[in-house]
């Protein structure tokens, strides 16, 4: 796991967005012979937490995609987990996400139509929020207790395969909130599966983990990019 940043360029905003492009720093995993064999890699985009925003990036090894690469664990995709900095109220604040992207197609071996988009709580809001704002960009989209996003132009997203996940006894964020997105996507025949986890809260980073439980990972590469 390496730590980069993105490179600043021009804007294209959401309604709340600041207009300034903004560089945020992420962290970086390249899987095993990515030097040596010539080839795309699908791409995981993951959003943390509001717990892990600031300005140091070992915060993010916390859990989730960069505890796993930290403890060891191999992936035959590309990671990248940026870091929202402190002050900042959550991904759809800041015009971040083009700059990033524009930067990791240039660098890196990515399959254009394998980029896949996920996070837990303020980042399983920020994977709406983002896709909603860049829904030609992403395969498939896995947000986990999704907080502080709503449903405003939620079927922007309805082509692409999203799978939910949230606690039914989560204090922190009612289970409602993603029941509201899932109907909203169902009524303009979106690709929306729901999990609901009934004994756990709101602490389901352990997704990310457990993929003999449900391989969310499997689940996301398996599909492709497809238009709208």
């Amino acid at each position: 796991m390496s730590e980069t940043s993105a490179k600043i360029s021009g804007s294209n905003l959401t309604e709340n967005s600041s207009e300034e492009p903004k560089k945020y720093n992420y962290l970086l995993y390249l899987p095993k012979g990515y030097t040596t064999e010539k080839k795309k890699y699908p791409l995981v985009i993951y959003l943390h937490g509001s717990s892990q925003k600031g300005n140091d990036i070992n915060k993010l090894k916390a859990y989730g995609p960069p505890q796993l690469v930290e403890a060891g664990r191999n992936f035959d995709f590309i990671i990248v987990s940026p870091q929202c900095p402190s002050g900042v109220r959550n991904w759809s604040e800041e015009n971040w996400f083009e700059s990033l992207f524009a930067e990791l197609n240039s660098k890196y071996e990515i399959d254009p139509d394998r980029i896949y988009l996920t996070g837990v709580s303020m980042g399983g809001g920020g994977t709406f929020d983002l896709a909603k704002r860049y829904p030609d960009k992403f395969a498939a989209l896995v947000p986990l207790c999704a907080w502080d996003s709503d449903v405003t132009n939620l079927c922007n997203i309805r082509h692409i395969p999203t799978w939910t996940f949230h606690g039914k006894q989560d204090a922190v964020v009612p289970v409602s909130e993603t029941e509201e997105k899932v109907k909203k996507l169902r009524d303009c025949e979106g690709k929306i599966e729901l999990t609901v986890l009934e004994n756990e809260g709101h602490g389901i980073q352990w997704l990310y983990e457990k993929q003999d439980i449900y391989d969310i990972y499997d689940w996301m590469l398996k599909h492709k990019r497809k238009a709208k």
